[in-house]
């Protein structure tokens, strides 16, 4: 069987939703770092991988993989990961959930883009980022009352929308982003980073 690899940088929320997955799935992986701050996902080397340019790549199974929300979906369907639910309208409303992070909070908070919209220029880049951030969170923890957390989002074990959130909370708190209003989510927060395999994700330990 071949290798799998991770091409990932420790502190992409993309990357980190892969690494918590590939934790939660037991898999054992090598992790390649792709210096961001660096340019290295701008190298030939990099965009034949990915030609977007973008962390993270998975090679897996004999496929090399883009986009972590793709990546995911393939592992569940794989591994029998449980990262939705099966019953359709439940299922609907967990991706709902996990999209509100990593489809409408998490590209916006794309340093590239905040560079780009603010030059990258303090004070700019802070308040742009809790912009958003806040909001964002503060509609997930609205989402969160329609599930009852017993511990994780929307159950007794993690699912997408754990893996989404604790990657946004991690920026959030990088970019001083005050959350600890909101309950639900901070429950959530708690119970995750007693999980070996959120722990073993976070971007201080890879």
């Amino acid at each position: 069987m071949s290798e799998t690899v991770l091409w990932d940088y420790p502190k992409s929320s993309a990357s980190y939703r892969l690494r918590i997955a590939l934790n939660l799935a037991g898999l054992e992986y090598r992790l390649e770092t792709v210096d961001l701050l660096t340019g290295a996902h701008r190298s030939d080397a990099h965009l034949a991988r990915n030609p977007q340019g973008f962390v993270p790549v998975l090679d897996i199974d004999g496929h090399r993989f883009t986009q972590s929300l793709a990546i995911l979906d393939y592992l569940d369907a794989t591994r029998d990961m449980g990262l939705l639910p099966s019953e359709p309208a439940d299922r609907a409303k967990v991706t709902a959930l996990a999209h509100c992070i990593a489809v409408d909070l998490h590209p916006v908070c794309n340093l590239s883009v905040m560079r780009h919209a603010t030059g990258g220029e303090e004070p700019v880049r802070t308040e742009w980022m809790r912009h958003f951030i806040r909001p964002g969170l503060e509609a997930f923890e609205v989402l969160l009352a329609g599930f009852e957390q017993t511990p994780f989002a929307t159950g007794s074990t993690p699912n997408l929308a754990d893996i989404c959130l604790i990657p946004q909370l991690y920026n959030a708190n990088r970019w001083g982003v005050e959350y600890s209003d909101l309950s639900r989510i901070t429950a959530i927060e708690k119970a995750c980073a007693a999980h070996d395999a959120f722990k073993a994700a976070h971007p201080d330990m890879v």
